[in-house]
């Protein structure tokens, strides 16, 4: 694969821009170990490698264990997950899968029976953002960090 285009070098005002949606998705208050869950999973959903590997990186770094990141594309099958982090999933699917979703009342009915709405507000901003970013990434075919020695030739 090869990259299309630096978007950030492409557009630098624009990147500030992204950044600052970035920062303050990132200091909202939320658990970090949920943003990390959030970001991965909708980065699964949207297939940007990318983004997966900086997400999972970032969440180990933060304490997640290997067993809820390896098993978080399966999440509603597996006890790992407490009930505001099922609803935070469940929340991220939605609106990443908008189009298929609609975000369904269910959906929301879960998300507000653990989340604050300001909470709610922050969470969507964060699932927003992380879109944002695998669309971008996507999009331009961003290539995450590899070994020289890991290179498909």
């Amino acid at each position: 694969m090869k990259p299309r285009l630096d978007f950030s070098a492409a557009s630098p005002e624009t990147m500030k821009a992204m950044l600052a949606l970035e920062h303050q998705a990132r200091n909202s208050g939320l658990e970090q170990s949920l943003i990390e869950l959030v970001k991965v999973r909708a980065s699964q959903i949207n297939g940007c490698a990318y983004c997966i590997h900086m997400h999972t990186r970032d969440a180990r770094a933060h304490g997640e264990t290997e067993e809820r990141i390896y098993l978080l594309d399966a999440w509603r099958e597996s006890p790992l997950y407490t009930d505001r982090e099922r609803a935070a999933l469940a929340w991220t699917e939605s609106l990443t899968l908008i189009a298929e979703t609609g975000a369904p009342d269910e959906d929301y009915d879960l998300l507000a029976a653990h989340f604050s709405p300001e909470e709610q507000a922050k969470l969507s901003l964060l699932i927003v953002t992380i879109n944002a970013w695998n669309r971008l990434s996507v999009g331009f075919r961003a290539i995450h960090p590899v070994g020289a020695s890991r290179v498909a030739a």
